[in-house]
């Protein structure tokens, strides 16, 4: 995968985490993910195509993480991941996508992006729509780890 696409997301996600949810989110080694395994509980993944590339983002949370991260956002507590809490996960999603694709513009790369789905659950899967390799980059917060899945195919 071209470097130049992975760059805006981890510049996104560290922004939309620090302005919409006050939570500093660190960044770990990125590695080759090899299997269709969530690293946590609640997940947004969203395509984007363009003339250059197509792929998609996942962003998966683990349950502590999501929590903080929605009483943050919203002012109001989460006992437990709930519709509202998995569609907090959808407009994270959107907004870090949204971020990076702005970013990806000024480099002159065009993308196009689809509505995000979310997953909620122990063990799910995440399935990206390309053949590309997927890079995970883990994220680790004051209340637990999220982990941001980059998959695109030129």
């Amino acid at each position: 995968m071209n470097v130049e696409f992975m760059n805006p997301f981890l510049v996104s996600t560290i922004n939309v985490m620090k302005t919409m949810a006050q939570t500093d989110a660190k960044p770990g080694k990125p590695f080759v993910k090899s299997d269709k395994s969530a690293k946590g509980d609640v997940t947004g993944i969203v395509g984007m195509r363009g003339a250059q590339a197509k792929g998609s983002l996942a962003i998966t949370f683990t349950e502590p993480a999501i929590l903080h991260i929605y009483s943050q956002m919203l002012g109001e507590k989460a006992e437990k991941i709930s519709d509202e809490l998995v569609d907090c996960v959808g407009e994270i999603t959107n907004m870090i996508c949204g971020g990076a694709k702005a970013l990806l513009s000024e480099k002159g790369y065009k993308f196009e992006m689809a509505i995000p789905s979310m997953v909620a659950g122990k063990n799910h899967m995440v399935f990206h729509k390309t053949n590309g390799k997927i890079i995970c980059i883990p994220f680790e917060t004051s209340a637990g780890s999220f982990f941001l899945e980059i998959c695109f195919e030129e």
